[in-house]
């Protein structure tokens, strides 16, 4: 069973009952089923109203916040008719009934909201991409550090069984070495000039922005679309590209560092008031290692690890390959998945998203437990973040780059590294 499933279970022995819990990093701690978080969840429209439902397993919201009045009215109303509402998250931060904070915002608010809940010390779960700028992700870094917070970002395909299998077997020589990832994100969706709207009089436009600048309403720069502009995110490239590539440099060991090169080719629209990511791309990254990675926007989403033993395919639905065929006649022991201790492996034929979410929020409240670092923690989510940052940089900017993964900076490229960071509206700076 999954997480959810052991607590609901758990839960039901009584207040007496006690139950020993695996952490993340294999040791076992003893803990009451009433030991639960107080919750305060922050943005709660598709992603964060999933987050927040299966955080509900292991504690109970007591606080909920969104810009729109909509949104958090009906949230209390799914969630808990008790819990208090709020439209300004720092009310929520403040509070001290929340031990624990989702953030389901839009991607640029994700740095600063994570930095001030760390800073009101609370544990974090934040949606990915983790940053909407290099620069923000090593402010972010620094500031986790010092807090001594335990945050989960939201990769959650590193508890999905097949994408962990996929990684594990890599990392255990049965491809041998590879020397070639490609890796297929989709395709960016194209649209505009949008007509500016009257800002509903149930949302607080001003503050849905934040740092990005001022602009009239338009109902596509938000809700699911925000992520076709560069003002809020990145489009397919830190959307599904904080899931693929987080597998790729996790499996190769390359989540604590990055690429040397990139080049790119690629378009962008010249529409004014519409999405204005790329239209289409494709992005190789060099490693030191030796390894490339190659990114696109169509094919097959998912990711094909080569190397010179065989090669292995994986995505949502499927993990093939010879190195997987294999596993009938030579399993993989389980103590040889060191990658990140032998959690949710059991159950493969339970893959898929909600099961993996619930088993990555499981890992999250093991670890705000036993302080242990969680599956996706933050210093290697800014490394993912960064490579997904990066290959947008050289879309736009059309050419190969020298990345220094060391000191983070473009080698010898002003005009590269004036990317790594953008201007922000004041009272909204991530710092």
């Amino acid at each position: 069973m999954n997480r959810r499933e052991f607590l609901s279970q758990a839960a039901g022995l009584g207040a007496g009952a006690i139950l020993t819990a695996p952490t993340a990093c294999g040791a076992q701690i003893v803990k009451s089923p009433n030991e639960r978080w107080r919750i305060g969840a922050i943005g709660l429209r598709y992603q964060g109203s999933v987050i927040t439902r299966e955080a509900m397993a292991f504690g109970d919201v007591v606080a909920l916040c969104d810009v729109d009045r909509h949104v958090r009215e009906q949230a209390r109303a799914s969630f808990n008719s008790a819990a208090r509402i709020c439209e300004d998250y720092r009310d929520l931060i403040a509070r001290s009934d929340v031990d624990v904070v989702l953030i389901g915002a839009p991607d640029h608010w994700h740095a600063k909201m994570t930095i001030d809940a760390c800073r009101a010390g609370k544990d974090v779960y934040v949606e990915k991409p983790l940053t909407l700028t290099i620069d923000e992700g090593k402010t972010l870094r620094r500031i986790v550090g010092e807090s001594g917070r335990v945050v989960q970002v939201g990769t959650w395909q590193r508890n999905d069984s097949r994408f962990r299998l996929a990684a594990e077997l890599v990392r255990a020589g049965r491809l041998g070495q590879v020397r070639k990832v490609t890796i297929v994100l989709g395709k960016n969706e194209i649209g505009g000039p949008f007509a500016a709207a009257p800002v509903p009089k149930h949302l607080n436009w001003d503050r849905w922005l934040g740092q990005a600048p001022d602009a009239a309403y338009v109902p596509e720069r938000c809700h699911y679309t925000f992520r076709y502009w560069f003002e809020y995110a990145g489009g397919e490239m830190t959307d599904t590209g904080a899931h693929h590539l987080d597998i790729a440099l996790w499996a190769l060991d390359l989540d604590g560092t990055g690429p040397v090169e990139i080049s790119a080719i690629g378009s962008l629209p010249d529409v004014q008031n519409g999405y204005n990511v790329p239209r289409e791309f494709r992005v190789r990254m060099k490693f030191a290692s030796g390894v490339e990675f190659d990114i696109l926007d169509q094919g097959r989403s998912g990711i094909l690890f080569e190397g010179d033993a065989g090669r292995i395919f994986v995505n949502r639905g499927t993990l093939a390959g010879t190195p997987v065929d294999e596993l009938k006649s030579k399993p993989l022991p389980r103590e040889a998945f060191r990658m990140y201790g032998h959690d949710n492996l059991s159950r493969p034929e339970r893959a898929g998203k909600i099961e993996a979410i619930s088993n990555h929020m499981g890992n999250f409240y093991d670890c705000t437990h036993s302080r242990r670092a969680t599956i996706s923690p933050i210093a290697g989510q800014h490394r993912v973040a960064s490579a997904c940052h990066l290959g947008n940089i050289a879309v736009r900017l059309g050419r190969t780059l020298r990345w220094n993964p060391e000191s983070e900076l473009f080698v010898g490229d002003d005009e590269a590294n004036g990317y790594l960071r953008r201007e922000q509206r004041a009272g909204y700076e991530v710092a």
